[in-house]
C-alpha cells in the first residue's frame, strides 16, 4: 500500500479536518478537561478545532494526508507576542466553558519560549486510519518548515503516551506544566 500524497490544506478541507480531529482527540486529557460534557463535546470541539483550522489556513501551515485523514497544524513564527493557540475568546460555548479555553490557552502561553519557534499545536489522526505512519509524516512536513527556517519546533502534551512518541521522533521535554491539565512541552532544535 502506497502513502497518499502530503498536502496543504486548503478552504476545502475544513469539513475532514475537523472530523478527523474531533474523532482523534475523543479521549485526549485536554479536551477532555476543556469539554467534559459526552453530549456537547462534538459540537464544541468541532468549534474548538474549526478556529484553529480558519486562523491557519491561509498561512500554509496546515499539512493533511489521506483527505484529511491525518493533520498537523503548525503556527508559523509570530512577530511580537501574540497568542500561540489562539484559542476562541468567543463562540457557541458557555462562560465556564469559554474560561478553560482561554486559561489552558494563557497557562501554555505563559510557558512558551519567547524566542522565534514553529509551533505543532495539533496533530491528530482518524482512528479509522491510525497506525499507518501518517502523523508522523505530516508531523515531519512541519519540522522540514521548521527547519528550512532554522529555527526550533515547540508542541505541547498532554497525553502521558504520547511523550515517548515524541521522544522518538527527536523530540525533547524542556518543560512541563501541574495545572490546569498535566503537559509537557517538548522541542526539537533546528537542523
Amino acid at each position: 500500500m502506497t502513502t497518499p500524497e502530503i498536502t496543504i490544506a486548503t478552504p476545502a478541507d475544513r469539513d475532514a479536518v475537523v472530523g478527523s480531529l474531533v474523532a482523534a482527540f475523543v479521549k485526549d486529557p485536554v479536551l477532555r478537561f476543556l469539554f467534559p460534557d459526552e453530549e456537547t463535546y462534538p459540537r464544541y470541539a468541532a468549534a474548538f478545532f474549526g478556529h484553529l483550522f480558519d486562523k491557519r489556513v491561509h498561512r500554509s501551515s496546515i499539512w493533511t494526508i489521506g483527505g484529511g485523514a491525518s493533520v498537523a497544524i503548525w503556527e508559523p513564527p509570530a512577530a511580537g507576542p501574540t497568542a500561540v493557540h489562539g484559542s476562541p475568546k468567543e463562540g457557541p460555548y458557555p462562560a465556564d466553558v469559554l474560561a478553560r479555553v482561554q486559561g489552558y490557552d494563557d497557562t501554555v502561553h505563559t510557558a512558551l519560549p519567547t524566542y522565534p519557534f514553529w509551533y505543532l499545536g495539533v496533530l491528530g489522526t482518524h482512528p479509522d486510519s491510525a497506525g499507518r505512519g501518517w502523523g508522523r509524516a505530516v508531523m515531519r512536513a512541519g519540522l522540514a518548515r521548521a527547519a528550512a527556517d532554522g529555527l526550533p519546533a515547540i508542541l505541547e502534551t498532554s497525553n502521558p503516551g504520547n511523550v515517548e512518541l515524541y521522544r522518538r521522533a527527536g523530540w525533547e521535554v524542556v518543560g512541563t506544566l501541574a495545572e490546569p491539565v498535566p503537559t509537557w512541552i517538548m522541542q526539537q532544535p533546528p537542523r
